[in-house]
């Protein structure tokens, strides 16, 4: 599949000034890459109802931070669905800050409160730490539904890349788990549904499309240094059964190394009962989701997701 003209411009620009590639940095500068790479192309933020900081206390006395939006639209008091969102980065590279603009828009355009998690990151806190952050954030919410003016009954996930693994992976736990309320939807934007694979697009774009192979190796090596990679926490696609999950949004790139994973993910979902709603994007790179700044592409794609998930979390 061609590059779209954008992507392409992007990528000449990129290497052109010379940025090393991530395989090429230690852990602080491929934060500061990523977090530059975020804020000079993401949109302007909008204007949301209320932003509000939110502290999750861990069974270890610790404290999981999280940002609650409230879209513009919502009125003091008036309980809305709520959208769980896990900022991407290869479970190393990321933050709440940098996903500001696009968790807005999606509250803003979906009429959701969104909960977006400062899960831990690796090498700091390698696997499973990032999973269990993202599993005790929609329980604590659930738990504290009055607090947050969010209905229980109404709640999906959402996150990009490494983002969209581990919801996966809770939409997972979540289905297996007795007594709590179901999730109402999940939202996976171009997710990594295994680490080890040899489908075609992990060579045909492994190397000169944003993402790489040794990029990947680099995210593999620091978030599971202990080989956990068969583990269907960190590999949706090695459970057992999918399922039962709930419907999803799926979000694929076509010039993206894990776009045969996602499309697996998808078409293996489907046969075992599961609705998949994928739109995919053509000539995009994995990443794009977040550019849009740059992407006209991506402010689709955002404004798509919005709607499939307002329509999900209606009422009725």
């Amino acid at each position: 599949m061609a590059l779209d003209p954008k992507a392409r411009g992007l990528l000449d620009m990129v290497q052109r000034v010379g940025v090393p590639r991530f395989h090429e940095l230690d852990v602080p500068q491929a934060r500061r890459a990523s977090e530059k790479l975020l804020f000079a192309f993401r949109p302007d933020a909008p204007p949301v109802a209320s932003v509000t900081e939110v502290p999750i206390g861990r069974r270890d006395g610790s404290v999981l931070m999280a940002r609650l939006y409230r879209p513009l639209q919502a009125t003091s008091g008036q309980v809305l669905p709520l959208l769980v969102f896990y900022h991407g980065g290869g479970w190393c590279v990321g933050d709440v800050p940098s996903y500001d603009v696009v968790c807005r828009e999606l509250a803003n355009g979906a009429g959701c409160a969104v909960l977006s998690v400062e899960y831990r990151l690796a090498p700091e806190h390698p696997f499973p730490a990032a999973f269990d952050d993202a599993l005790l954030a929609p329980d604590w919410a659930m738990e504290h539904a009055d607090l947050l003016e969010i209905d229980p009954e109404r709640v999906a996930l959402g996150g990009d890349s490494a983002g969209g693994t581990l919801l996966l992976g809770v939409a997972l736990a979540w289905r297996d788990r007795a007594g709590v309320s179901p999730l109402r939807y999940l939202a996976a934007i171009y997710p990594c549904t295994e680490i080890r694979s040899n489908r075609p697009s992990r060579e045909t774009y492994g190397d000169g499309y944003f993402l790489d192979r040794d990029t990947l190796r680099w995210f593999f090596e620091r978030y599971l240094p202990n080989g956990e990679s068969e583990d269907w926490r960190a590999s949706p696609m090695r459970a057992e059964s999918l399922a039962g999950l709930p419907a999803m949004t799926l979000v694929t790139a076509g010039c993206d190394p894990l776009t045969d994973d996602c499309l697996a993910f998808a078409e293996r979902a489907q046969a075992e009962g599961v609705t998949v709603r994928h739109h995919r994007y053509d000539g995009m790179v994995h990443g794009f989701f977040t550019l849009g700044g740059y992407f006209p592409q991506a402010n689709v794609a955002v404004a798509q997701v919005a709607a499939d998930l307002s329509e999900a979390l209606s009422a009725t």
